[in-house]
């Protein structure tokens, strides 16, 4: 490292922020973590300061973190919960824009933005709410770094415990429609920090994926197979299925407004269910394993393992496509 930083972490209580925090403070820098008002610190690591203030105004979040070191970085690693439409504009757009408004009031001179590769093709609300904000970020006049990962091994995890349980690993067509290069909250964690110190981080947009091939759902089968030491059992579904589930939902939300979440639920769904996350070649039109950029040492398998042996608990969340029931 060239340069110890001072660091101001938002979303610092997710997995990927806590796992940011420790990579940060490996790497020498000092951090503050901004943690909202009643919420648990509990993961963070020893030497990093708490900082609890809401993110709901530019002048209220600017007299909070003056209480503490002055940042020279801000990082945002804060997302909506559900990625329906006023959710995912609340906190992946608004809440981002409060937090950049303070950072060139406080005269920070870097913004790393934790995104999402499947901004390349935006068809939902939260998509565009998140490259709204990247747009606004690279107007803005600061240094800044965009990191778009691919799929997050918690993501993918949703069924481990379906499998654990005797039930089939669900697909959609023939299992091999989409792929990833899953990333760890660990690897993240890293890359984020070292964009800090990494002159081509500096105003670039960057995909990431973790190491090792990209992974079709039915080459997760097969490892859950050979972990498990037996053959795990697949039920396939049509893809057209989440199409009418949706349709079914949209209509239904005209007349009951509660539904129009779900509705949107279902278009997420049925876009992780048929997209890659993985670099989109335009020209040629197709996703591109070969160009989507590896890094770090954890492996999707390796994390199986661990839940499987009980070593480690799947953090899902709300963005799981699959539950365990």
């Amino acid at each position: 490292m060239t340069h110890r930083c001072e660091v101001l972490l938002a979303g610092a209580t997710g997995t990927i922020g806590r796992a940011t925090a420790w990579a940060l403070m490996a790497d020498g820098h000092g951090v503050t973590c901004l943690v909202r008002p009643g919420a648990s610190a509990e993961g963070l690591p020893p030497g990093a300061q708490i900082l609890r203030a809401q993110i709901d105004s530019t002048a209220a979040l600017q007299k909070a973190i003056e209480q503490g070191p002055a940042p020279e970085v801000m990082i945002s690693c804060i997302a909506s919960r559900t990625g329906v439409k006023a959710d995912a504009w609340a906190v992946d757009h608004d809440a981002n824009q409060i937090l950049l408004d303070t950072a060139k009031t406080l005269g920070v001179r870097h913004f790393v933005l934790l995104s999402a590769i499947c901004v390349q093709r935006p068809k939902l609300a939260f998509q565009q709410a998140k490259l709204a904000f990247e747009a606004s970020l690279m107007a803005s006049g600061l240094t800044w770094t965009i990191v778009r990962p691919t799929a997050f091994f918690k993501s993918l995890s949703g069924q481990v415990a379906r499998v654990m349980a005797g039930k089939p690993f669900l697909v959609f067509g023939d299992g091999r429609l989409t792929a990833c290069k899953p990333i760890s909250d660990r690897d993240l964690g890293r890359f984020l920090s070292q964009s800090l110190t990494d002159p081509g981080a500096r105003n670039a947009i960057l995909p990431i994926g973790g190491p090792g091939p990209a992974i079709t759902p039915m080459d997760q089968v097969d490892g859950l197979s050979r972990l498990m030491g037996k053959p795990v059992p697949v039920k396939r579904v049509p893809l057209r299925m989440m199409d009418v589930i949706g349709g079914v939902l949209g209509v239904a939300g005209k007349v009951i407004p509660p539904l129009r979440s779900k509705a949107e639920l279902a278009r997420i769904g049925k876009y992780y269910a048929s997209e890659s996350m993985l670099v989109w070649d335009e020209s040629r039109a197709r996703y591109d394993a070969e160009a989507t950029p590896s890094f770090g040492e954890d492996t999707l398998f390796d994390y199986y393992a661990d839940l499987l042996a009980g070593r480690a608990t799947a953090e899902r969340g709300e963005h799981a496509v699959f539950s365990d029931g």
